[in-house]
């Protein structure tokens, strides 16, 4: 982007379903995100989806999760239509694995990273692949496959890495809402850096997995391209959670139109 181009901040907040949501680009994520690392900042960025959305209803502190973060971001065409049918607004939607690549290759050397989730082997062939490619230092890595368990012995020995090597970056790719349970449980004991929830981000780097041109995400087609590539994985997240997505939207929808038929009849009680 050029460095003089101005960037339209709108730090309005669209609840959708629950979940407030930031009316918020990918340039001016990417500003923020570069801003709050060369000024050692503490920041914590989240996304929903339509699977984060469905997993919210049932889990209030999801939802007290995102009202903390600093940067909550659309990261789907299903919750971007449900801010549209439900708010009228129109979310701008974007993945991290659109934004972190001009994030890093502009901080270079200057930034450092460490990489919690993903197979053991993965996540060390991601955290390589990001160094060589942007030139970022790797501050640690951590495979996902551990107890996270607040007080556990693994949980206290990653904490403590994170605390000994202080990243720039903390990128968190155990899948939704394992990632972000362990933010819940452990941004408070960390005093700097962007912690984010990136998902299959690990996989990406790695180049285990390869996102479908761009095209095919503006359709919203992206996740029947991941149904088809891992169908045994995600199968019951499509298959069974769209429609339970499309269900609550239905439901908020109703709330909503109760609500404004109650709002009216109070106006004309009042006149």
């Amino acid at each position: 982007m050029n460095a003089n181009t101005e960037i339209k901040v709108d730090n309005t907040v669209v609840d959708v379903m629950g979940l407030p949501l930031s009316d918020i680009s990918r340039d001016e994520i990417i500003e923020r995100v570069i801003s709050a690392v060369r000024a050692r900042q503490k920041m914590v960025i989240v996304n929903a989806n339509a699977h984060m959305a469905v997993v919210s209803q049932g889990q209030g502190w999801l939802r007290t999760l995102f009202r903390r973060a600093d940067i909550a971001f659309c990261d789907g065409a299903g919750v971007q239509l449900a801010a549209m049918v439900l708010t009228g607004r129109r979310l701008p939607r974007t993945t991290p694995p659109e934004w972190i690549g001009p994030v890093l290759s502009r901080l270079g050397a200057d930034a450092s990273v460490f990489w919690i989730g993903g197979k053991p082997g993965v996540v060390e062939d991601a955290a390589r692949a990001f160094s060589a490619r942007y030139g970022v230092r790797t501050a640690g890595t951590q495979h996902g496959f551990f107890d996270q368990t607040p007080g556990s012995r693994e949980s206290i020995q990653l904490l403590e890495r994170v605390l000994e090597t202080r990243p720039d970056i903390i990128l968190l790719t155990m899948g939704m809402p394992r990632q972000e349970s362990w933010l819940r449980d452990n941004m408070d004991h960390i005093p700097t850096g962007v912690m984010l929830t990136a998902g299959a981000l690990v996989d990406h780097a790695a180049g285990h997995v390869h996102r479908p041109p761009r095209w095919v995400a503006n359709m919203g087609l992206e996740w029947l391209v991941r149904l088809v590539r891992e169908p045994r994985r995600l199968w019951r997240r499509y298959l069974l959670g769209l429609p339970v997505f499309g269900f609550y939207v239905l439901v908020y929808l109703l709330r909503k139109g109760r609500g404004g038929a109650a709002s009216s009849l109070s106006r004309k009680l009042a006149g």
